[in-house]
C-alpha cells in the first residue's frame, strides 16, 4: 500500500456475523471458523528487550473499526511479519508505529505505542525525528526523480546532517566527502553498491524495479533509523528481485528492527523471527515464533487461513 492510499477504499472480503458461546458477535470471512480469540494466543515471550510496545490499539476510519484492541511487543533487532487477508488491518497497524495515520483525516487512533519506553502519541512528539527513527519502505518503489547519489543524500541534507550546497563550498565547509562515504555505505548495506557504483549520477528512475526498491531501502538507511517498516516491499517484484530483498531483510535484522507486512505466507515463513496474524475485523488473533505459528497454530482460524481455507 502506498503512503497516500486510504484504507477505506480497499476491497473488503465478504463477511458474515457469527455468535460465540458468550453471545458476543464475531465478524468472520465466509469460510472462516467461528471461534473466540484467546488472550494467551498473542502473549509472545521472547529473550531480550522490546523495541516497541503496543497496548490496546484501536483505529477507526470514520465508522469503520479498522483495528480492535491490539496489544503486542516487537523484539529488537529481529524481523516481525504481519500477515492476514486483505482488509484485516495489517497496514493500518504498521502505519501506527510511526504515526503515518496522522496524515489520514478520517483516522482516529486510541491506545499506546511506546518506542524504547517513550509514548509516541503524547503531545509534543517531533514527528520528523520519530520518522527518522522509524523509517518506512512502501509497496511500490518511489525513488525521487534525481540521481542515485542525490536520492541517498536527500534525507541527511534535509535534516542538516550534510551541507553540500554552493555556499558551503565557498566557505570551505562542504561535506561532499562525507556524503560520498554515506552514499557508499548505504548502497552497500542495501546490497546495491556493486550494481550502481559506476553510475551514481544517473537518474534513479532508470533503475530496474528491484534496484529501485533497494535504493529506497538505502535512502531509508541514510538517516540512521532504528526501526524499518516495510509494507509489502516485494509484491511488485519478480522472483529474482524478491529473493534479493529477502536476503537483504535478513542482513538488516542484525542491526535494525524490521517489521514487514506481507501477503506472501511463504515469504513470512522464510524471513521472519516472529509472526502476527490479523484476521477479519482488525483483530490480532495469534502472535508468536514463526515456526510455531506456521507449524502448530493455537487458533483454528489461523490454521484455516494458513492452509488456504479462506482469505
Amino acid at each position: 500500500m502506498s503512503e497516500n492510499t486510504n484504507p477505506r477504499t480497499q476491497t473488503e472480503p465478504q463477511t458474515e456475523t457469527a455468535t460465540t458461546e458468550t453471545d458476543q458477535p464475531l465478524t468472520t470471512t465466509t469460510g472462516e471458523t467461528d471461534e473466540q480469540a484467546q488472550d494467551e494466543w498473542t502473549e509472545y515471550e521472547f529473550a531480550g528487550e522490546a523495541k516497541m510496545t503496543v497496548e490496546d490499539l484501536d483505529v477507526h476510519y470514520g465508522d469503520d473499526h479498522a483495528l480492535k484492541g491490539v496489544s503486542m511487543e516487537i523484539p529488537e533487532k529481529s524481523v516481525t511479519a504481519l500477515i492476514g487477508p486483505s482488509g484485516c488491518g495489517k497496514s493500518t497497524y504498521l502505519r501506527c508505529l510511526n504515526r503515518m495515520n496522522d496524515r489520514i483525516k478520517s483516522a482516529d487512533v486510541d491506545g499506546s505505542v511506546r518506542l524504547d519506553g517513550e509514548e509516541i502519541y503524547q503531545d509534543g512528539v517531533n514527528l520528523v525525528e520519530l520518522r527518522k527513527r522509524v523509517g518506512m519502505v512502501f509497496q511500490s518503489p518511489n525513488p525521487f526523480p534525481k540521481s542515485i547519489r542525490e536520492n541517498i543524500a536527500y534525507g541527511p541534507k534535509k535534516h542538516g546532517d550534510l551541507d553540500t550546497g554552493l555556499l558551503a563550498r565557498l566557505l570551505n565547509r562542504s561535506d561532499a566527502e562525507e556524503r560520498d562515504r554515506l552514499v557508499e555505505r548505504c548502497l552497500r548495506d542495501a546490497a546495491l553498491w556493486d550494481e550502481v557504483s559506476d553510475r551514481l549520477d544517473d537518474n534513479a528512475l532508470g533503475l530496474s524495479g528491484g534496484q529501485q526498491q533497494r535504493l529506497c531501502i538505502a535512502r531509508c538507511l541514510s538517516v540512521d533509523p532504528e526501526i524499518i517498516l516495510m509494507d509489502e516491499p516485494a509484491s511488485a517484484l519478480d522472483p529474482i528481485a524478491t529473493a534479493k530483498i529477502e536476503d537483504l531483510i535478513d542482513d538488516l535484522s542484525e542491526e535494525y528492527t524490521v517489521v514487514i507486512v506481507t501477503h506472501n505466507m511463504q515469504q513470512a515463513a522464510r524471513i521472519s523471527d516472529q509472526t502476527a496474524v490479523f484476521l477479519t475485523g482488525g483483530e490480532l488473533v495469534e502472535y508468536g515464533e514463526t515456526d510455531q505459528v506456521f507449524e502448530n497454530p493455537r487458533s483454528e482460524r489461523v490454521e484455516d487461513y494458513i492452509t488456504g481455507k479462506f482469505g
